[in-house]
């Protein structure tokens, strides 16, 4: 039997290259960014607690209530 024939692996293959071409002229524009409101952030959500919310939009609701319920001076400026 052959052993197959192919790249070895590098030394260290966790290493990155000093540099990596890309090309360009295959690019596309990303067809998701009109989705996103100017100013938005995202968040990572662990799985479990993303399964209870299931969009953004009841994650923003609680989030804002929990706000709400803070005292104005206990609240933190929004930064920017």
């Amino acid at each position: 039997m052959r052993k197959a024939r192919g790249r070895r692996p590098s030394e260290d293959a966790s290493e990155m290259r000093p540099e990596y071409q890309f090309d360009y002229r295959k690019a596309r524009p990303n067809r998701f960014t009109g989705r996103i409101k100017a100013g938005a952030v995202a968040v990572v959500l662990d799985p479990d607690v993303a399964a209870v919310f299931g969009s953004s939009d009841r994650v923003n609701a609680l989030l804002r209530s929990v706000i709400a319920a803070i005292p104005a001076g206990r609240r933190r400026a929004k930064a920017g």
